[in-house]
């Protein structure tokens, strides 16, 4: 169609055939810079997705670590629960020894027999947290429990080991059996 206006101007005598062939470069020129324009704004356009796309994928893998995250802790809240629940020993009541422990800097009592007033002392059962109340566990059983989370336990004294220097100073005195701290 422009061909066909630019023929009636030259054949009416409008327009000289040079001034047609530059307006015809120009065009030419024109058409091939936006062919080259178009084709920048398209790898713009293409590179603007591409980012989108990657930064919308790092989201949703942060977002899947976290939910892992938390599933992967409730699965551990829970195992800590089944091994308390299925573990616990049968405390004492007010007839029982007071067994004193330490708390978040507060002196907590629990009733105990003297068996495992003995035990909670060697080391041999220990004392661990759940939902506010304080529950006797084996060690073995505290220990699989620390290597979870260590907060849920209380008190878990170990082994006892005696230093042999100060035995040897106090070797001559008798230490009562009624002595409780």
């Amino acid at each position: 169609m422009g061909n066909a206006l630019q023929d009636q101007l030259l054949k009416a005598g409008l327009i000289d055939k040079n001034k047609a062939n530059r307006a015809k470069s120009t065009k030419h020129k024109k058409m091939k810079q936006q062919r080259s324009n178009n084709q920048l704004i398209v790898d713009e356009a293409k590179q603007l997705a591409e980012k989108a796309i990657q930064e919308k994928s790092e989201r949703d893998r942060e977002l899947n670590r976290q939910r892992n995250e938390k599933a992967q802790k409730k699965a551990i809240i829970a195992q800590i629960k089944q091994l308390i629940n299925v573990n616990k020993m049968s405390k004492g009541n007010g007839d029982d020894l007071a067994y004193n422990f330490e708390d978040n800097k507060n002196i907590k009592r629990i009733y105990v027999t003297q068996d495992s007033h003995d035990a909670i002392a060697l080391g041999k059962l220990a004392i661990v947290k759940l939902d506010g109340q304080y529950e006797i566990v084996p060690g073995p059983v505290a220990d699989k429990i620390k290597l979870r989370d260590e907060s849920y336990i209380i008190l878990r004294n170990g082994p006892s080991q005696k230093d042999e220097e100060s035995d040897g100073f106090y070797a001559d005195y008798e230490i009562p059996d009624d002595l409780m701290w």
